[in-house]
């Protein structure tokens, strides 16, 4: 082989590796990055299963917005008939303190957001997994304890403005038919 072959085989193999080795460092960066990411939803949901992390990481769900998944079924009964009105906001803002999240947090800014403008589909399935991974972190009775809380909340939620209005006051608390469906994915999410 002449030499200028044999410098041209070695400048070839060097530009291949070092593109490998971009490639191989990008990837580790990616990992770190969703290792990192990956803890930080543990430490804001308290949920130490992996597959559940792995999962908030997917649907690429801002750390603030896991911070405040406890909302999110109080959100979706709200806006199942396709409006939040004042009624329902009143219960929701109330019902988030309730549930621990303060009124000067992002958490709080975040719900008063999602009451103006719907979150996506995606953010039930965070919450489906959010419940998912808590359930596995809490005994049968804790469990009883979580599903009834946000289900008797997410209730309030729907009979707030539901019903025939007489003089300002709700009269028979009736529930839509879209909000039951909600309710219905909400219970089902649970596995007791």
């Amino acid at each position: 082989m002449n030499e200028y072959l044999a410098k041209a085989k070695i400048s070839l193999e060097d530009s291949f590796f070092i593109q490998e080795d971009k490639i191989l460092i990008e990837k580790l960066r990616q990992m770190e990055k969703m290792k990192l990411t990956i803890e930080g939803y543990a430490n804001v949901t308290g949920i130490a299963n992996p597959t559940v992390l792995k999962k908030f990481y997917e649907l690429e769900i801002p750390l603030e917005v896991a911070a405040s998944l406890k909302a999110i079924p109080l959100i979706e009964v709200a806006w199942a008939d396709g409006i939040v009105d004042e009624e329902e906001m009143k219960v929701i803002l109330d019902k988030a303190e309730k549930l621990g999240i303060k009124k000067d947090s992002i958490e709080f800014e975040l719900i008063e957001r999602w009451m103006q403008h719907r979150p996506s589909e995606k953010m039930i399935e965070a919450w489906i997994a959010y419940v998912q991974g808590i359930c596995e972190e809490l005994s049968k009775g804790e469990q009883l304890e979580l599903k009834n809380e946000l289900l008797k909340y997410s209730l309030e939620i729907a009979r707030a403005s539901g019903g025939i209005k007489a003089l300002g006051i709700n009269i028979g608390n009736r529930i839509s038919k879209q909000e039951k469906v909600i309710l219905n994915k909400l219970e089902r999410a649970f596995p007791i």
